[in-house]
């Protein structure tokens, strides 16, 4: 794309002070998202994924710390706002949804309450002015008849409905970039299916851009643009979804789409990915993929650069594959 991205990661770097001394969680992870993109985050649990929402939102906890890199939003360096102008930015020009919606909502206010708030936190408007723009933002992710919803609380919502709360919550302010954490992933199936159209529509809408993270990737399949994959804390491949769901070139990547149910053979055992997710304390020398990797030899004990499979499909890897892959039906 040739227009300026809307969030432009460089390089980021995110270590916690352990008693075994510094562990490096996040190693130079970069990516960027541009006006209405959304952008699939996915991997094993333990990767780094959520790790990366919570960096660029400058919401980790002691003792961990963002040593490096840069984070830029519209071009300003979130790292270089001082702890004012990061809390105005929250909420307002970048925002989160947990995969817990009662981490946003306070169960004992109004849904008008806390939308208000959130408003009123960042923008001199009047109650009245504030109303409107909470009915609007409530009928954007598909929620029924706004007055009354506004005046219940979250006990009286259901999981879905709760959720479809947080997502226009972080709407309020039409913020440039939204950061989903697996929003949808204790939801059943129909109601996911109606909040991925709805985001999807939303980002048409506004131009917001989302980083989608999730370990589902028949999820991001039909809902993000593009997609980048991480493993122990970097991101070893990224592109567009088409061709790394459908011509992926890391051996990790090609792991998790044969390890979903529908890619396996009929009557025949679940694919799975040999060994375990290292600890981050004790990442093997070089590819931390090499000890659970089929195509490893001895220049994998070398820390292996990004390299270019075709336009903007990239790969971290010393022996990436170069042909389709074909899965069983």
């Amino acid at each position: 794309m040739s227009t300026p991205a809307q969030l432009k990661v460089e390089n980021l770097v995110t270590e916690f002070a352990t008693r075994d001394g510094i562990v490096r969680a996040l190693d130079e992870v970069s990516f960027e998202l541009h006006a209405g993109q959304i952008m699939g985050l996915v991997g094993e649990s333990g990767s780094g994924k959520s790790l990366t929402g919570f960096s660029i939102m400058g919401l980790l906890d002691h003792p961990g710390r963002v040593a490096a890199g840069r984070i830029l939003l519209k071009g300003q360096d979130i790292r270089s706002m001082n702890a004012e102008q990061v809390r105005q930015m929250r909420g307002n020009r970048m925002a989160m949804i947990f995969q817990d919606p009662m981490m946003t909502l306070n169960p004992v206010m109004k849904i008008s309450a806390q939308m208000i708030e959130a408003i009123q936190a960042h923008r001199r408007v009047s109650k009245a002015v504030a109303l409107d723009e909470c009915r609007a933002a409530l009928a954007m992710v598909g929620i029924p008849s706004p007055d009354e919803r506004l005046s219940a609380y979250p006990h009286q919502f259901s999981g879905g409905m709760r959720q479809r709360v947080a997502i226009a919550i972080a709407l309020l302010n039409k913020p440039d970039v939204i950061i989903a954490d697996e929003p949808t992933t204790a939801l059943d199936v129909t109601i996911q299916g109606q909040i991925l159209a709805e985001v999807q529509k939303i980002c048409r809408q506004t131009g917001t851009s989302v980083i989608w993270i999730t370990h589902d990737l028949s999820v991001v399949s039909g809902l993000a643009d593009h997609i980048s994959v991480m493993y122990a804390g970097r991101i070893v491949e990224q592109g567009a979804s088409a061709e790394v769901l459908g011509n992926p070139s890391h051996p990790y990547t090609r792991g998790l789409i044969r390890s979903v149910p529908a890619a396996n053979p009929p009557n025949q055992p679940l694919y799975q990915i040999p060994g375990m997710t290292p600890a981050l304390s004790q990442l093997p020398p070089g590819c931390s993929f090499s000890p659970r990797c089929e195509l490893s030899t001895e220049v994998c004990l070398q820390t292996p650069l990004v390299s270019a499979m075709d336009a903007g499909h990239t790969v971290r890897c010393f022996h990436p594959y170069r042909e389709p892959l074909e899965l069983s039906k």
